[in-house]
This record gives structure tokens, sequence and C-alpha cells, in this order.
């Protein structure tokens, strides 16, 4: 089932057309990246969604209905602009913006207790905001943007702030939201976070979606045939070329020992290479290259290789 879905949505500023017929789909209990260049259209849909503003045309529905006003209770953001008053003392800030989001007093305290001692900065609540690091504001805005238990949480650049420990800390923290079944919108330029953590992703590129997909179908979409092998020989041998492949490039380890990149035609099946090689070498290790999602992200973008479907 798919919590968030938007159909062929349309918006223009002026004489920019920042989405045109934009369709995605977002499955309940999943995270899925938004994807795209600087000023491809995903922070003006991640707007939409967030009725901070509205689509020329088209419909966004949230949990099976058409969305309106009350959902945005239902949906914390996290924006890559953060929003926080610097002058205000950190606590009081995070119980007033928790009270916004429909909880009490009581209830706002009590989980903002528990994330505080979660994320160790019990010891900030009566600091002024701008007192923090950049790390630690971004860590008051998480837990703002999680402390009323929304359906759907949209992340922009969340990593950003952040150093390496404290970003892999946050990322066990996504993925235990995923768990307790939270759907999450995550926003980043950064592919390698995506390949972790997303289980499908749309990129949009002017304006549009031009790839959407579960990533590890979108990875095999993208396969280029080509093999990673490491083989052992007792003496030289020639270029590899037969029926059903041909050597790319090799380097030579020693003690007979060769690593060799290969190329096979797609019809045929890795047994079917494997028995082949196996007749003449000894075979250490063999892997599929599959192209990293950095790679497919630039091909899309510079519209190397467009597949959408």
């Amino acid at each position: 089932m798919d919590l968030l879905e938007t159909h062929d949505v349309v918006k223009q500023y002026a004489n920019h057309l920042a989405l045109d017929g934009v369709s995605i789909q977002v499955p309940e209990g999943k995270i899925f990246g938004l994807l795209g260049p600087n000023g491809a259209g995903k922070t003006t849909l991640i707007r939409i969604i967030n009725r901070i503003t509205a689509p020329d045309s088209g419909t966004v529905l949230f949990d099976g209905h058409l969305s309106r006003p009350e959902d945005v209770y239902q949906i914390g953001y996290l924006p890559e602009e953060r929003g926080l008053y610097k002058k205000m003392k950190v606590g009081e800030q995070a119980i007033y913006l928790a009270q916004l989001k429909g909880l009490s007093y009581a209830d706002a305290k009590k989980r903002l207790q528990y994330w505080f001692e979660k994320f160790e900065i019990v010891e900030w609540w009566n600091r002024k905001l701008e007192e923090l690091s950049k790390g630690m504001q971004q860590k008051v805005q998480f837990i703002i943007t999680v402390i009323h238990e929304p359906k759907l949480l949209i992340l922009d650049e969340p990593f950003s702030g952040f150093d390496p420990v404290n970003a892999e800390r946050l990322k066990q923290e996504i993925l235990e939201l995923k768990e307790k079944g939270h759907t999450i919108i995550f926003s980043t330029h950064n592919m390698s976070s995506v390949e972790e953590i997303c289980d499908h992703i749309a990129l949009i590129n002017h304006s549009h979606v031009v790839l959407k997909g579960a990533v590890s179908e979108v990875r095999r979409r993208f396969r280029t045939h080509r093999y990673n092998l490491r083989i052992q020989s007792a003496m030289d041998f020639p270029k590899l070329e037969g029926a059903l492949y041909s050597e790319l490039a090799r380097t030579a380890e020693g003690d007979g020992v060769y690593n060799l990149c290969i190329g096979k035609r797609p019809e045929v099946s890795n047994s079917e290479l494997l028995g082949e090689l196996g007749k003449q070498y000894e075979i250490l290790s063999f892997a599929e290259e599959i192209p990293s999602m950095h790679d497919i992200f630039i091909q899309v973008v510079e519209n190397k290789t467009l597949k959408t479907e």
C-alpha cells in the first residue's frame, strides 16, 4: 500500500516550470529517496506535499484520500534550511513546536526528555540554540521533526552538519523509525546514503520524473554485463576471447594470479559463463560490476542512458 501518491502534479512560478506532470508513489513503511540535481523541482514537490504551497494542477493523495489540511499533523518535515529560533532556549522551543504538532505540554515534555537523553543533549535544555554547535542544532531539529510520531517523515539532507560518527548514529535512528512503521521520504545528494538506506527512489530532472523504482531493480536495470574475476593459471595465457565473453582488462598479482574484467553477452547466464571459464582456469572469485547509484544518477541527469521504466 502507498501512504503518499502524487498524480500529474504541475507547478509554475512566473516563467519557471518547477514541476511538469510529476507522479510518484511512496510505499507505506519504506524509505523513499527523492533525488535530483539542484533546481530539478524536489523542494517544490516537498512543499506541495507539506501543503506549504498548492499545485496548479494534479492531485496529492495521503493515506488513501485527497490531501487535506489536517494531514500536516501526520507529517514531520526536516527542511534543508533549518528554521529554529537562535535566541530561544532549546527545551522551551522544543516544547512549543511539539505543541504546534498537537501534543499536550505533559506529553511533549515526556517525549522530549526521552529523546534528549537518547541523543545525550540533556545539559543543553536551558541553553539558547545559538550556543550549540551546528551538529547539536541539527540533533534538536531532528528531535522536533519526529517528536509527534508522524506517519510520514520528510528529511531533506538530514546528515548535513554531522561528523561521520553522528551521521552514522542518525542513520541508525532513521532505520529504527522505519522498523517502527514510519514512512520516510529522504532527499539527498549523497548517493552512498541512498544505497545504504533507501528501498525505492524517484529521480527528478528538469521538472520531470526521469527514473523511479526499487533501488535493487534500478541498479539491475543499468547493469553493464561486466564481471571481475580473480583466477589462478599455471602460465601466462593469451587475451580471453570466446563465444560467450571477451576480456576487457587484466592485471597480474604474481604467482600465477590474475585479476580480469570481462564482458559477456546479455543472454548468457552466469552459470554458462562460469562453466566455460572453469574448464580452463581455477576461479578464485567472481563478481558482477553493478553501477552505483552515483553512476546511475550521473548517467540519467546527463541523459547518457535514460531509462524511466
